[in-house]
């Protein structure tokens, strides 16, 4: 009997082994099922790399040229695979080097953890070699950050970090772990995932008395208009959306964050809204009675002049964010919480309804967008090869399957204008920071995010220059990226500014690059540079059916201007169609 009650006894006794903090760190790894890691080693996190060597079957680690490309690639492949994103940095510079993607991911929402290094704990404050104080430089820029001194805390805190970075509005989170705790052995008993942080609400409370409210609202208006954001793809709450504007037909607009949520060429897809967006969605905007803005927060890109933005529209603001309802833009009906969870009980209620006198309203706008704007741009009668009409050929050659990554400037506006979509997680943009530089790493960890499909990387000669050293991880661990580089030899965006508003005075915007087709074949990547219409259809099939990486230059116009744009300091309504207008 004795014996029996002993093994009884040992049989509820966890078992423990032994364990180096920094096996910890990849046992946590494997524990939220990730299955890449994009880094850079040093001296201070040297431990951990030093216990991947055994992992190397089970992570895969993708050497990037820059921890800022580290970053940017976890967040492609973040947005794309719709998990969290996961970075290795050394301390000192290493780990500064991440504020830029940290800022990023902070203001666009996409869930990263990064791990840093740091220096033994009794050197912490002695200003000891690369020793930096990353929570206190990070603070602003995550959701959460925490320091480890003690191996036995890197189970827990991971956990939590996970949890943090990927639950309620995603963001990036920061573990900075001594290196002391990085080799201290100890007795591990297992790894348990986060479900609840007793501080901590990633998702409020709904309210059934705003979903009633809203859905009265809606039921009544004559001129509704939605307007969504990334939120509706965060939340993975695509198929309830599409729902909730089919059943409504009410005509619904994207944020450039949003874009991709629906399919681009929907009967219901108005457009894209903001300072380069649509003009009847922008114009309309002053004239519908009731707006539905879903996962999106009023960016001032999107609202232009506050003062002069909806004030006669009753607003209905579905977000996961209490902090977003009255921040910028006052709403009748706030509606708190995830949208998948909101979505059908709001579309329960509402009534099946169409508006053709309204719908008819958007399309006569597109129409007059069209005859000023997009058939000129993408059509051109010139010589002068356009940014539109490259995507215009690019759509017909990837029928809208493709993955889009866009860094930032002018040829992003005309990317988020122009390409269409037919999928989800098809947008990879810098939307909220506007990051030059962001594209080309944020594609090679789209293409790891989903290697099944096309990533075409579109970026702009400015931009390409502060980033291009991450062709070498392209070199080395050979993703699949398409990178098109639309060359206009100026730096476009601010460029279009100063003719329009600084009487021509092109100040530091005229750039000189190398032989882009050259510098790719340095590192292994074969490509082409075209300058002539007649070559631009063969060159972009040469790039979509390439095997393996590949770069297209595509020579543009120089002075070429993105329009619509809504100037600077004005309301959405005074959306202008052409220089002759501002």
């Amino acid at each position: 009997m004795e014996t029996l009650a002993l093994q009884k006894e040992a049989t509820t006794v966890q078992t423990t082994t032994t364990i180096s903090g920094s096996e910890a760190v990849l046992k946590a790894l494997l524990a939220e099922k990730v299955d890449t890691v994009f880094g850079y080693p040093g001296g201070a996190i040297m431990p951990i790399y030093d216990a991947l060597y055994d992992y190397n079957d089970r992570l895969k680690h993708i050497l990037v040229r820059h921890e800022q490309g580290a970053i940017h690639a976890a967040q492609g492949y973040a947005r794309v695979s719709g998990k969290v994103g996961v970075v290795f940095a050394t301390s000192g510079p290493g780990a500064t080097n991440l504020v830029t993607g940290l800022a990023d991911a902070m203001i666009d929402s996409t869930p990263v953890v990064c791990i840093t290094g740091q220096v033994f704990a009794h050197l912490l404050g002695t200003d000891a070699f690369q020793e930096t104080d990353v929570i206190n430089i990070t603070t602003p820029v995550t959701k959460w950050n925490y320091q480890v001194t003690d191996a036995t805390e890197i189970p827990s805190v991971l956990a939590k970090a996970f949890y943090i970075a990927g639950s309620g509005r995603p963001g990036p989170v920061v573990i900075d772990i001594t290196k002391n705790a990085q080799l201290q052995m100890f007795e591990y008993a297992g790894y348990k995932r986060c479900e609840h942080i007793r501080s901590y609400r990633p998702k409020p409370i709904v309210r059934k008395e705003y979903i009633q409210q809203a859905a009265q609202l809606i039921n009544g208006a004559e001129r509704p208009f939605i307007i969504f954001g990334q939120g509706v793809v965060l939340g993975k709450a695509e198929k309830e959306f599409l729902r909730f504007v089919e059943k409504s037909g009410i005509p619904a607009a994207w944020t450039i964050m949003g874009m991709g949520a629906i399919p681009t060429d929907h009967p219901l897809a108005a457009g894209m809204l903001g300072m380069h967006g649509n003009y009847g969605p922008n114009l309309l905007t002053n004239e519908c009675d009731v707006l539905i803005a879903i996962g999106m927060r009023f960016d001032d890109r999107v609202t232009g002049r506050l003062d002069k933005y909806a004030k006669q529209a009753k607003i209905v603001h579905l977000d996961i964010d209490p902090a977003e309802i009255d921040k910028n833009v006052k709403t009748a009906v706030p509606v708190w919480g995830d949208c998948k969870e909101t979505l059908p009980l709001l579309t329960e209620l509402i009534e099946q309804k169409v508006y053709p006198q309204w719908l008819q309203r958007f399309k006569d706008c597109q129409a007059k967008e069209d005859q000023k704007v997009i058939q000129n741009e993408l059509h051109p009668a010139g010589d002068v090869m356009t940014m539109g009409e490259v995507l215009r050929n690019l759509n017909e050659l990837t029928n809208g399957e493709a993955i889009i990554v866009t860094d930032v400037g002018q040829h992003q506006m005309v990317a988020c204008r122009y390409a269409k979509m037919n999928n989800t997680r098809s947008n990879v943009t810098s939307g909220g920071l506007g990051t030059m530089g962001f594209a080309l790493p944020a594609a090679i960890g789209a293409a790891y995010g989903d290697p099944s499909r096309t990533t075409v990387a579109i970026i702009g000669d400015g931009g390409f220059q502060m980033t291009l050293q991450e062709l070498g991880t392209i070199m080395q661990f050979k993703p699949n990226v398409k990178i098109m580089i639309l060359n206009n030899q100026f730096l476009g965006m601010v460029r279009q500014w100063q003719e329009l508003f600084h009487q021509r005075r092109y100040s530091f915007v005229d750039i000189t690059s190398p032989d882009f087709v050259q510098v790719a074949k340095g590192f292994g990547i074969p490509g082409q540079s075209v300058s002539d219409r007649k070559d631009l259809r063969s060159a972009l099939e040469t790039m979509i059916n390439a095997d393996g990486s590949y770069l297209l230059e595509v020579m543009v116009g120089k002075e070429n201007n993105v329009f619509p744009m809504v100037p600077q300091g004005r309301g959405v309504a005074e959306i202008v169609l052409g220089s002759d207008e501002v």
